[in-house]
């Protein structure tokens, strides 16, 4: 299987002027943690970032900040990865392993945002030892963090 086969396809999408609140509530609207960050919705490109909810709480709340002053531009993580269509399930969840990440962007050869492929789409897909070596390995900074 190919990440393809399981990505969401054409995930909405965030602007880099656009506010944290209109951010929020498309994550609401659209049942998710999680929207990557593009420069242009037209052409779905360049894939400048992804904004999470946890971007909103460690990087605006938890410091202070007013959300409903800031934009996505404030807190996104900008050194975003990601996969290409073509991309085996084992791939995507390596990437996702080695990143420490939940989900990860599906971009085709032209850069375009095709998708976007989720920890739990893998899980669907992978053997059970697979899925707790990935489940292990994205949990591990926060496990750390926990026993601090």
């Amino acid at each position: 299987m190919q990440a393809s086969d399981i990505m969401n396809k054409n995930p909405v999408c965030a602007l880099p002027h656009m506010s944290i609140l209109e951010v929020a509530q498309m994550m609401v609207e659209h049942d998710c943690g999680s929207i990557p960050v593009v420069d242009n919705e037209e052409t779905m490109k360049p894939l400048t970032g992804i904004v999470t909810d946890r971007d909103i709480v460690c990087r605006l709340v938890a410091k202070g900040k007013n959300p409903l002053a800031c934009t996505v531009d404030d807190c996104m993580t900008t050194d975003a990865v990601s996969v290409k269509p073509g991309d085996s399930i084992e791939t995507c969840a390596r990437v996702m392993r080695e990143h420490q990440i939940r989900r990860v962007p599906v971009l085709d050869a032209d850069g375009v945002l095709v998708g976007l492929v989720t920890q739990a789409q893998l899980a669907k897909h992978l053997n059970q030892a697979q899925v707790g070596a990935l489940l292990q390995e994205i949990s591990k900074k926060t496990a750390e963090a926990s026993r601090r």
